[in-house]
């Protein structure tokens, strides 16, 4: 094969992945010039704020769940999987007494190991991603349950928590400008995993598993422990996420996750990830995660009913991954 042979698909996938991104930035600013015209409300520095601070979680948890989807897998685990992360950060420093930073490290460890462990479900048991991540989300939701014996586990008396998400180092630089950390957390979050897809060897066998598994694996490439690493480190990000979300509520809710991992994904396919896999971009993901938040937040200022808001979400997903359907039957025609 010639070196142009070889790279015309990388081409073709970096040129189908623009043009969603082009899209989805387009439908962003619509819907922002909509809600603005609709509502005196909508675009004030203050709702601006909180759509951003929305999207710092359900964006950590799109930029984790893009590296799954690559591979042509998914996680449906990611919502409960936050919220396991968010309880043992509790246990760590509300009933252990621990310092800061180390329950910081026990959510991004807790994701990680429990990201191995779906990791191992899929690679090395065989099991399909879809069932491996169902069966795991099941297990995450009664873990947080027993632990906590249902009960929410507060931060009070843990100096600092709260600043992780709701404080703004930005706002005190920049008075006027106040910039949430969570917002800050995400961009950093997104910038490393697209220097890791864009520049490292872990990046690139993320985009060729999804692309043609069994040619890297003809090579003589581990796939088996490459894609253990790709689903430890997407569940090490959504521990962050779950870090973001005990942070803004200042509790860890045993409750909460069921939900998450739809609008996660959602923000993932509006982004222009293929859900074949072999295709994505973080940019692309982190603008899904904004039309998502400005949606949601839009519906809300013009009172629109909860349950219509879920209906609008449902249609959502429902016309993103016929989007790229269509964008998959278009490729192969090409």
């Amino acid at each position: 094969m010639t070196g142009t042979q070889a790279t015309i698909p990388a081409q073709q996938r970096r040129s189908g992945a623009a043009r969603q991104m082009l899209l989805a930035f387009a439908s962003l600013i619509a819907l922002v010039i909509g809600f603005s015209l609709a509502s005196p409300n909508f675009f004030q520095v203050s709702n601006i704020m909180a759509i951003l601070q929305a999207t710092s979680v359900n964006g950590v948890l799109a930029v984790g769940v893009t590296l799954i989807i690559i591979t042509g897998g998914i996680d449906l685990s990611i919502g409960t999987l936050m919220t396991f992360c968010a309880v043992m950060t509790g246990v760590v420093l509300t009933w252990a007494g621990m310092p800061l930073i180390l329950g910081v490290l026990t959510a991004i460890g807790t994701g990680a190991a429990c990201g191995l462990v779906s990791g191992m479900f899929v690679a090395r048991m065989k099991i399909p991603p879809f069932i491996a991540t169902l069966g795991m989300m099941l297990m995450l939701k009664g873990l947080s349950l027993i632990v906590t014996g249902t009960k929410p586990i507060y931060f009070n008396d843990t100096p600092g928590f709260t600043q992780i998400a709701q404080g703004s180092v930005v706002g005190a630089l920049i008075p006027g400008l106040p910039l949430p950390n969570g917002v800050l957390i995400l961009f950093l979050v997104a910038a490393v995993t697209a220097w890791i897809l864009g520049r490292t060897v872990l990046g690139r066998y993320t985009f060729a598993l999804g692309s043609n598994e069994e040619a890297v694996r003809l090579s003589g490439v581990n796939t088996d422990a490459w894609k253990m690493a790709i689903y430890a480190l997407a569940g090490g990000i959504v521990g962050i996420g779950g870090l973001l979300i005990s942070s803004r509520l200042n509790s860890a809710q045993p409750a909460l996750g069921l939900g998450y991992e739809l609008e996660a994904i959602a923000a993932v396919v509006i982004g222009g990830t293929s859900l074949a896999g072999g295709r994505g971009t973080i940019l692309g993901t982190l603008i899904g995660a904004l039309i998502m938040s400005v949606l949601t937040n839009g519906l809300r200022v013009l009172s629109v009913a909860p349950e219509w808001q879920t209906v609008v979400t449902g249609a959502i997903i429902i016309v993103a991954v016929y989007a790229d359907q269509l964008r998959r039957r278009k490729a192969s025609q090409g």
